[in-house]
């Protein structure tokens, strides 16, 4: 774990820079301050994943779960991968973050991919399906994507208009067949444009959505964009939201392919908009959850997969208004105690395992001090963070180089 920054006393900080300290607990492994609006965002995300995924076998039998679905995954995933950009700013491949995405992204996706395929295995009764770290399973794919985008991040933070560039290559994968599955390259280029968006933001931008005008805007936006996906919900195919596919793997014309990855863009970023303008800025009590989403994402799938495996909705109850109520209010509950510190220490070993073994000691710098210290690095005032990662926060904007803090992946 890396050092914490020094602090500096208060006479020396400018009022306007001055930040409080969650409280322990609220971010794992002690990266210090985090920003309650963001763990706040993750949190509430990661519920709607949970809900969206408790909801797709109701679909069938009621168009009012098909439009919470439809409307949910427009803007669910772009928001943790907006927000996974955003704290993606200071990646620099630098040794000590290329560890930090190695044992926080790159293993737990090998730990859960045999673990999902084991888990098919015996609760499926399907022993033949063959373990591949080339083709993701489930939801690991996001796994897979976020380590290939932060890899990237360099790249994007070096070329002049990132964000077109990005969805010009969003747009190609969607009219692009013969991608294939390997990797989910469908998934993590159509996904890019959202990466890409994050790395671009700057707080100014966040805080626009938390002003009262979004917060009201943000009702009738959310109240059309329901509106058209129940009218949607019978003639439209939602496989479209989960971008794995080209628009001729689901039967439509080349050229629509563009069209709908450009106005899908634009409707996600709407939503993510609105989203965000009614999260709260203040500490709640799930605020400290939102550390642990990653958690959730990964372990939820278990659950989600196993009642298609065990026949659990076909219970008739289950496809009433009640049996609807019933599922929803369960899956929150669920993901919310997989969020939770107790689930987190127990699976810590497999989601940020510390590996020292398995890399060279770091090589002090030429002032003497190791790579993620504060020695030597000018102001330490860093803004709290706490987004893409457990404990990652945003680059310091007054320091003289950018710090060293932890990083890792997840939701």
């Amino acid at each position: 774990m890396e050092p914490e920054p020094e602090s500096r006393s208060p006479r020396a900080v400018p009022q306007q820079q001055r930040q409080p300290t969650a409280p322990a607990g609220a971010g794992a492994g002690g990266g210090g301050a985090r920003d309650a609006f963001f763990d706040n965002a993750k949190y509430l995300a990661i519920v709607l994943v949970a809900m969206g995924h408790a909801w797709e076998p109701l679909r069938g039998d009621s168009r009012a779960a098909a439009a919470l679905y439809i409307t949910v995954y427009a803007f669910h995933m772009p928001a943790f991968i907006v927000i996974s950009g955003y704290f993606s700013r200071s990646f620099d491949a630098s040794p000590n973050r290329l560890k930090r995405l190695i044992t926080g992204v790159a293993v737990p996706y090998v730990i859960f991919e045999v673990a999902y395929t084991v888990f098919k295995w015996i609760a499926d009764d399907d022993p033949d399906y063959p373990i591949s770290l080339l083709d993701p399973w489930y939801l690991t794919w996001f796994l897979i994507a976020l380590f290939v985008w932060r890899l990237t991040t360099p790249l994007w933070k070096t070329v002049r208009w990132p964000l077109s560039l990005s969805l010009a290559i969003a747009i190609l994968a969607s009219v692009s067949p013969d991608i294939g599955d390997d990797l989910d390259l469908q998934r993590v280029l159509q996904f890019l444009p959202f990466f890409v968006l994050g790395l671009v933001l700057r707080p100014e931008h966040f805080r626009l959505v938390r002003r009262r005008e979004a917060r009201v805007l943000a009702v009738p936006v959310f109240a059309a964009a329901l509106l058209f996906a129940y009218w949607a919900a019978p003639r439209m195919n939602a496989a479209w939201f989960y971008r794995r596919d080209s628009a001729q793997e689901l039967a439509a014309p080349g050229w629509t392919g563009a069209v709908m990855t450009l106005a899908m863009f634009g409707c996600s970023v709407v939503l993510v908009a609105c989203f965000l303008a009614w999260v709260p800025r203040r500490r709640m009590w799930f605020t400290a959850l939102g550390a642990g989403t990653l958690y959730g994402y990964l372990l939820h799938g278990f659950l989600a997969k196993g009642s298609r495996f065990g026949e659990w909705y076909d219970a008739q109850w289950l496809h009433t208004p009640l049996g609807e109520i019933a599922v929803t209010l369960i899956a929150a509950t669920v993901i919310t105690v997989l969020c939770t510190p107790p689930v987190r220490r127990i699976f810590r070993f497999a989601m940020e395992p510390e590996m020292k073994w398995a890399f060279k000691a770091p090589r002090p710098d030429a002032d003497g001090s190791h790579p993620g210290s504060s020695r030597g690095s000018g102001p330490q005032n860093c803004p709290p963070g706490g987004a893409g990662t457990p404990d990652a926060r945003p680059p310091c904007a007054d320091s003289g180089r950018r710090q060293q803090t932890p990083y890792r992946g997840g939701p």
